[in-house]
């Protein structure tokens, strides 16, 4: 480290500048996807991934019931071992509180975790806890898989379609109706509460496992994919930076809630399906052929793209009222600004 490193602070490497430097103390091939992955037997992977939540950042008492907290903090980690192609199995619990925190408000956490888990056959296996000036839940999840059908980003090729597996923009949507109550008044009220619940309670698409494990898809290997809680820009241009490809994504084609377009216009409703961040819906790029049979098996999702040769991810309009934008990780949330 030179003497101009030891001046940089975290805000000013920002968060991929920051993770890189992280990756090189870490074994190449067990970083870079949305979790770990451990050979434990001859037929079945460990799958291990991990999530810190703090208070004031990614849940608060103005957004989030301390049920919401757990069920989100549980969907969080659910959700990177969907993308990875394994099967949830139970997670630990690092938890720093306040000493003078109720103890109502831990066992509802819990609760809301325990309310997750339940749906997928996974359970709460152990963990820490600590205090803190700040409450903290970090999560590890731990899931198994085939080797064969483990799903990774850097599997994309040219030529591939790109596929989202269900609406973009509405758990953003649902954020800002938390904040500001005043909002939205045009909203029916099931418009409304579906917006919240999308924030609330994001639902990890482990569903979808079942379809693409199934004979109708003959070959894992050749897709790739990740979730996208850091929005669907981020995930499109980190699978195609992971796999050396381009992409084009068409703005038309993106599954936006029809009640968000209608509320915020179009403009802010593609930002927030872009940007917004935490819908927790899988993003696949596979074979043409068998992204329409998924899309055929899946209410709301879409064909939005294509992967290129080229390096760049470009956002189209196929009704030509925007001009061609150029995508960058820069654009989305960055944890240190």
């Amino acid at each position: 480290m030179n003497n101009l490193d030891s001046e940089l602070s975290v805000r000013e490497l920002g968060e991929q500048g920051l993770l890189k430097r992280l990756q090189a103390f870490c074994p190449a091939e067990l970083v870079g996807d949305d979790a770990a992955v451990l050979t434990t037997q001859p037929d079945k992977s460990l799958v291990v991934t991990a999530d810190v939540l703090v208070d004031g950042v990614h849940f608060s008492d103005r957004t989030t019931s301390p049920e919401d907290a757990g069920w989100r903090a549980a969907a969080a980690n659910l959700s990177d071992l969907a993308a990875m192609g394994a099967t949830p199995i139970g997670i630990t619990v690092g938890l720093g509180v306040p000493g003078n925190l109720a103890i109502a408000w831990v066992e509802r956490l819990y609760q809301g975790l325990t309310e997750c888990l339940t749906q997928y056959n996974a359970v709460i296996v152990g963990g820490d806890v600590v205090r803190s000036p700040v409450t903290t839940v970090a999560i590890t999840a731990f899931g198994q898989a085939d080797p064969n059908q483990l799903i990774r980003r850097a599997a994309a090729q040219p030529r591939q379609a790109i596929v989202v597996t269900g609406v973009h923009g509405a758990s953003r949507a649902g954020l800002e109706l938390l904040l500001h109550a005043e909002q939205g008044t045009d909203l029916t009220p099931g418009d409304r509460a579906a917006l919240i619940r999308a924030h609330q309670r994001p639902i990890p698409r482990l569903d979808v496992l079942p379809l693409l494990f199934s004979p109708l898809y003959p070959s894992i290997s050749s897709i790739a994919g990740m979730d996208s809680s850091d929005g669907l820009a981020d995930a499109v241009l980190q699978i195609c930076r992971a796999s050396g490809v381009g992409a084009w994504i068409d703005r038309c084609q993106i599954p936006i809630p029809a009640a968000l377009s209608g509320w915020v216009g179009a403009e802010q409703a593609i930002k927030w399906a872009l940007y917004g961040g935490e819908d927790f819906e899988l993003v696949l790029c596979l074979p043409t052929d068998l992204a329409v049979k998924l899309v055929d098996q899946l209410e709301q999702s879409a064909m939005i793209g294509m992967t290129t040769t080229q390096p760049d991810v470009w956002l189209v309009d196929s009704s030509h009222t925007y001009p061609d934008e150029r995508l960058s990780l820069e654009q989305g949330f960055q944890h240190f600004c």
